[in-house]
């Protein structure tokens, strides 16, 4: 079965491309449906074929895709794919992006810069996507750059009460690596109870991933410390903040992001780490030299919390009201 039908209305159909079929299984197992047969292939000098294998006219599809690396190929694979189903007379598109690429050029800090986290919205829109289904965007900004509705998902919960239930939260302080994450971690601190530690930053505008902690504002002396963020991707940054806690005085450091994007020197940096452990979500796969050599790393499922979110689009419910609690 690949899909859910109602009586005489409705009909919806999930579909995945190729970056992460993981999730994506984990996803519709959550739902209940089958991933709708794709045939997708690469031709020689690169250019990506698809052709779905099943009917899609009227019905309310659903498409996900991780822009993994190579990030550009499966955006790219991904936008051929919702121009197949806009051009298969699909009734609706809605597209999940557990981990939106190009988020982080979502301002110009330079003259001369592009905005590629809107071009990004604007070509996906220009495909024929009518919905955005996304986690844990690295600026809220980014939802005004699509034409449509954005359904902004949140991992906080599942992060945050998996690190209250094996940590003593009466030692426990928020740590947010840089100014720009105040809020989020701010948010953890309401969740968990406990008090709020800033790690003050300066990067290098003409060097990429390249980070100097500058100072801790906050007690961390003797506690254990969560670093909240939305992804690590080279490790620089967090593992640079987790060195000034620990030269602060705090006991332990445990490292929390949604995204493990973990590309370049990211798996020696995390493996010289004295951090105990780094936990993230599946938006992204892990890497398999870190996940088979690396025990501390953790990775929790954020298949349901897509799921639950699917199933409220599809049936006009409320998405947000998945996240009241907050």
């Amino acid at each position: 079965m690949t899909g859910i039908k109602t009586t005489g209305e409705k009909k919806m159909m999930f579909f995945s491309g190729r970056a992460h079929p993981e999730l994506a299984e984990e996803v519709a197992q959550q739902l209940g449906v089958g991933v709708v047969p794709t045939k997708a292939f690469d031709f020689a000098n690169g250019e990506i074929y698809v052709r779905y294998q099943e009917s899609a006219r009227g019905a309310d599809c659903f498409l996900i895709q991780s822009h993994t690396a190579p990030i550009n190929k499966w955006i790219m694979e991904q936008l051929i794919m919702i121009d197949a189903l806009k051009r298969a007379s699909a009734r609706s598109i809605t597209v999940i992006v557990p981990f939106y690429g190009y988020a982080r050029q979502d301002k110009k800090h330079r003259g001369r810069e592009p905005i590629s986290a809107r071009l990004i919205a604007d070509m996906m829109k220009t495909a024929g996507a009518d919905r955005i289904l996304t986690v844990d965007l690295h600026t809220d900004q980014i939802q005004g750059f699509f034409d449509g509705p954005v359904d902004h998902l949140f991992a906080l919960p599942l992060l945050a009460d998996y690190v209250g239930r094996k940590v003593d939260r009466e030692k426990l302080t928020v740590v947010s690596p840089d100014a720009g994450r105040v809020r989020v971690a701010d948010r953890w601190c309401d969740r968990l109870g406990a008090p709020l530690a800033i790690v003050h930053k300066r990067r290098d505008k003409d060097v990429a991933n390249q980070v100097t902690v500058h100072e801790v504002v906050g007690e961390v002396k003797g506690r254990v410390c969560v670093l909240v963020d939305d992804m690590i991707d080279t490790g620089g940054t967090i593992c640079a903040a987790a060195d000034a806690l620990f030269a602060h005085g705090a006991e332990d450091v445990i490292v929390t992001a949604t995204h493990g994007v973990l590309s370049g020197p990211a798996a020696d940096r995390l493996k010289n780490s004295r951090v105990s452990e780094f936990v993230f979500t599946n938006t992204l796969p892990t890497p398999s030299e870190l996940s088979r050599d690396l025990d501390k790393i953790s990775v929790l499922s954020i298949a349901p919390t897509i799921a639950s979110a699917v199933r409220e689009v599809f049936e006009d419910g409320s998405v947000t009201s998945l996240f009241d609690e907050q």
